[in-house]
């Protein structure tokens, strides 16, 4: 099927860049959140950035005009919804709600229509049973900042056609990206996964007083070449989803490997959360 009309729904940090990247590569994109201020501040935010590329001669005043005449912002979901080839879920990482999300759309949406979520843990297997067309459901999985990052995951569970994540790969490629097909649903997908034996390491290292936090990401950066440490990774992709992710993954194991480690904990309890609190980490609160 050829995508036309995209929507993103959560008009957080991760869904407005998802819905403006869309509208740059000529896609009609539509963004719904529950909160009219979350959109109002997206609508203001896609604005600015599009005007900053053309100050700084990265587009022209002609392209940022075209993307703001093909993104617009709908609080109504049903409205927003209708005629959408793809949708993308871009709400928080919590179960429940993606599952009352997912059986909403499924009402909204044609029986062609896709539906993607962007969660960067939780497999499209535990929503697709909140739909009549599982087959139409995937897992399409933007990196932070989602303007910026050229990888994208596109999870294939069982329950996913070939039609489905063949019709996202085109759609990732048409939109700048550079996605990989992973063919098999597995905790973590495949870069996360891999990140998460570095940072296993990383909480070892600090938990034990051998050095901080900091000084892990200085050895990350300046010594394998990492633009970003584990732990500014962390406070730049929120801390309460890292939090969230091993909680997850700890009911699921029971190991005792898989608890959240306590430098962790205490972040998420005292709500440092990372650059969207203004204190992780790092203290953000000067920049």
């Amino acid at each position: 099927m050829e995508i036309k009309k995209v929507l993103v729904v959560g008009a957080g940090l991760m869904g407005k860049q998802i819905a403006l990247n869309a509208a740059m590569h000529g896609y009609e994109s539509t963004l719904n959140d529950l909160s009219g201020d979350a959109l109002t501040a997206a609508d203001i935010w896609m604005k600015d950035y599009l005007a900053g590329r053309v100050s700084k001669g990265k587009m022209t005043s002609q392209e940022a005009e075209a993307a703001v005449s093909r993104i617009k912002v709908e609080g109504d979901l049903a409205v927003a919804a209708r005629d959408a080839d793809l949708v993308i879920e871009a709400i928080i990482e919590e179960e429940a709600p993606k599952k009352a999300l997912f059986s909403k759309l499924d009402q909204l949406t044609g029986p062609e229509t896709i539906l993607a979520s962007n969660s960067s843990f939780i497999p499209s297997s535990v929503v697709a049973g909140s739909t009549q067309k599982p087959h139409k459901v995937a897992n399409l999985h933007y990196f932070n900042p989602a303007m910026v990052m050229e990888l994208v995951e596109v999870v294939q569970g069982a329950h996913t056609s070939e039609d489905t994540a063949r019709t996202l790969l085109e759609f990732a490629m048409a939109n700048g990206k550079k996605p990989i097909w992973v063919r098999k649903e597995i905790d973590g997908f495949v870069a996360n996964r891999i990140l998460s034996k570095l940072t296993q390491e990383a909480y070892f290292l600090v938990e034990n007083g051998i050095v901080t936090p900091q000084e892990v990401d200085i050895a990350v950066e300046k010594g394998l070449n990492h633009p970003m440490g584990p732990f500014r990774l962390m406070d730049l992709v929120g801390i309460d989803i890292a939090y969230r992710a091993r909680t997850r993954r700890y009911e699921q194991t029971k190991d005792e490997n898989d608890r959240v480690p306590r430098c962790i904990e205490e972040k998420f309890k005292a709500g440092e959360l990372g650059r969207k609190t203004g204190k992780g980490f790092y203290d953000y609160s000067q920049k």
